[in-house]
This record gives structure tokens, sequence and C-alpha cells, in this order.
């Protein structure tokens, strides 16, 4: 049978820093990002089963990225841990904020492989993560790709 892609799409907003960079994005700003998540399966094809010819059910995948992306990263303020404004986080996070403070420098190229992680470990077995797009802006883009990263 024949593998399929399909690919759904999600929106959130974010703030970031980027500790030690040399430019404005050193300051503390956003973005609306936009985020692609294509996965690879064969359609099922049990007459019997109520998702009889999905790969998976947009609502499932629906389901793992709002739980393991969106619901995490909307509406919060990403730095690195090492960050010197690391007590200014702890401040904004003990006054209600959601301050992620990440093992990793927060660009895009950085929030898309983890995000790439965390949705592979909740597929189930017959679905790959084939691809994400993290759009940063309208003319910026990461993007990661299971082909590029096999071992």
């Amino acid at each position: 049978m024949s593998k399929i892609r399909i690919t759904k799409q999600f929106n959130f907003e974010t703030g970031h820093a980027l500790y030690g960079y040399d430019g404005k994005c050193k300051n503390v700003h956003g973005h609306s990002y936009k985020l692609s998540v294509t996965v690879i399966g064969t359609p099922i094809t049990d007459n019997n089963n109520v998702k009889w010819g999905m790969v998976i059910d947009f609502s499932d995948l629906k389901k793992i990225v709002k739980e393991e992306v969106v619901d995490v990263f909307d509406h919060a303020i990403v730095f690195n841990k090492n960050t010197p404004h690391k007590s200014l986080a702890l401040t904004m996070r003990g006054e209600g904020h959601n301050v992620i403070l990440a093992d990793y420098q927060p660009t895009s190229e950085n929030m898309v492989i983890d995000f790439a992680a965390k949705i592979k470990n909740r597929l189930p077995e017959s679905i790959q993560l084939f691809s994400l797009r993290l759009q940063e802006t309208d003319s910026s883009c990461a993007e990661w790709f299971a082909s590029d990263n096999e071992v």
C-alpha cells in the first residue's frame, strides 16, 4: 500500500531572547509562530476500524502537538537556562508568568529540533514524523526532516 504524508498546521505566540547574541534578538521580543507538522504512514485498510482510510486522525495528531508544543510554548517566554536574565526569569515565573528555561539557545533551529523529539516520542509506532517547518516571521523559517537526521 502507498505511503501518504499528512500535514497539520498550528499557530502560537512565544517570546524569547538570545543569550550572548550580537544583534537585536538579544532583547526580549516575540513572534507569531506557525508550525507545520508532517507525518508519513500507510492508511488503515481495515474497513471495520473507525479510522479506516486514515494515516492518523487529524484530531489525534492535534492532541499530541497541542500537549507537547502549543500548550507549553504559547504565550511563554523562552530563555537559555544560562542567561544572565535568570533572576528576571525566576521573578517573572514567581509572579505567575509562563517562563521556560531551555537547555538550548531558543532559536527557531533549536526549537524545531526540540519539537521534533517531543512529537516523535508520542506518535504511534506505525506513524513516522516526516518533517517540521517552524515559521518565525513571514520570511524566515527553520525546517527539520527525518531523512536528514537518520543515524
